[in-house]
């Protein structure tokens, strides 16, 4: 969709290529746009056994190859920070810019908890108690309450998106995240390619503090975060999302 320099757009574990629809028209005024479904994602066939995240980066190098893109920037959300930090490692030269949206990928949130994992520890026990919280009252843990009371339409799409996915074992892929999420700070060092982090000031599924950590330990890092958003800022809150990786993009060429 569009023309230009060229945007992949790597979803969550609680989208597919639809979850974009805010993204894709925006940026393809001035954008070539690719918006994909992760292996054993609908419309992509079912993998034996489910998909595995190590897959992912292997997946997104064909999809770049078979599409000859020599221009590329990655915009990944969530899971799909795992295809773009094994992308960024492995083919510097290939990027221009990096936006990572309330996720680290492989990159393990302990390595830059200042505190030695004490904070990371508080707020995974908060976490868990909300995540708790807001499924025993129907709410989507991605979305989260602010989505449900104040864009109850918004939280209904999010939660049909991922109803497409309902035969996968989400739980699965979920543990294999955790396993695969491995890299320290020296991996983050490596990574030279202009990269943003946009966070969700509310966020219970990603630690938004350890953002700014991680951007520090890159040569071009930086951290952003978006008020009243939870995991999902780049759905619940387009336009100041748009806006960050608009400047963004603009500034890394």
């Amino acid at each position: 969709m569009g023309a230009g320099p060229a945007i992949i757009f790597a979803h969550g574990l609680g989208g597919n290529h639809l979850s974009w629809w805010q993204q894709m028209p925006h940026f393809a005024e001035r954008h070539t746009c690719i918006a994909f479904a992760h292996r054993g994602f609908a419309p992509s066939d079912p993998i034996a056994g489910g998909p595995h995240p190590r897959d992912y980066v292997d997946d997104l190098e064909a999809l770049i190859a078979h599409l000859r893109l020599t221009d590329v920037r990655i915009v990944a959300q969530s899971m799909g920070g795992w295809s773009a930090v094994e992308y960024a490692l492995r083919r510097p030269a290939a990027l221009k810019g990096l936006v990572l949206a309330a996720t680290s990928g492989t990159l393990d949130p302990r390595a830059a908890d200042p505190t030695g994992g004490a904070q990371l520890d508080a707020w995974q026990r908060e976490a868990a108690a909300q995540h708790a919280a807001l499924r025993d009252r129907g709410i989507h843990v991605a979305a989260g309450a602010r989505m449900t009371m104040e864009q109850p339409a918004h939280h209904f799409l999010y939660a049909s998106i991922d109803a497409i996915n309902a035969a996968l074992d989400k739980e699965a892929v979920r543990q294999r995240l955790g396993e695969t999420r491995v890299r320290g700070l020296d991996d983050a060092r490596r990574i030279a390619v202009p990269t943003l982090f946009v966070t969700g000031a509310e966020d219970i599924v990603f630690p938004s503090f350890i953002a700014p950590h991680l951007a520090a330990a890159m040569a071009k890092g930086r951290a952003a975060q978006i008020a009243n958003a939870g995991h999902s800022a780049y759905f619940e809150r387009p336009t100041q999302f748009n806006r960050l990786v608009s400047d963004f993009l603009a500034e890394a060429g």
